[in-house]
């Protein structure tokens, strides 16, 4: 019986002892595989997200790129078509009072302006007030700077 029982409590001692302790072994490996599948699967849909928001992004900034062009295009197109306006308005029509007439409004209006912009410093004693002085800029850089700029071609 003393046999049996050390035949018996070593080697099945062993072998249970063997069989568990590869069950848990399993099973702990097991588990982490299930922990890193799921760590990979959350790592896989940031990802995911992470690339949907970059397409909305770019989408977006397509938009607005086609945006700024189309009204880059009005804008040019509105400049052109003034320049063109303003090509016609300045033709001569061939009759000679009409051609006067034109010509002559503008200067007309501009001397017109200034003669009673200087009647009014003469009513404030010359003291010229910050309208004053900003209408006086515009008029030097309107005359002066804007017609040099025009002969030189800018």
């Amino acid at each position: 019986m003393g046999a049996l029982i050390s035949f018996f409590g070593g080697s099945v001692f062993r072998m249970v002892w063997g069989e568990l302790s590869s069950f848990f072994t399993a099973k702990q490996n097991h588990q982490f595989e299930l922990e890193k599948i799921e760590a990979q699967a959350k790592v896989d849909q940031q990802n995911f997200a992470n690339q949907i928001e970059q397409i909305k992004t770019q989408a977006d900034l397509g938009m607005k790129e086609i945006t700024v062009k189309a009204q880059a295009d009005e804008d040019v197109a509105a400049a052109n078509a003034f320049v063109e306006a303003m090509k016609e308005a300045n033709k001569p029509t061939g009759v000679a009072w009409v051609d006067a007439w034109n010509a002559s409004v503008r200067p007309a209006y501009a001397s017109i302006a200034l003669i009673l912009w200087v009647l009014q410093l003469n009513e404030q004693q010359w003291v010229m007030a910050a309208f004053d002085l900003d209408l006086f800029g515009c008029i030097v850089g309107f005359y002066f700077a804007d017609r040099s700029l025009r002969h030189r071609g800018k």
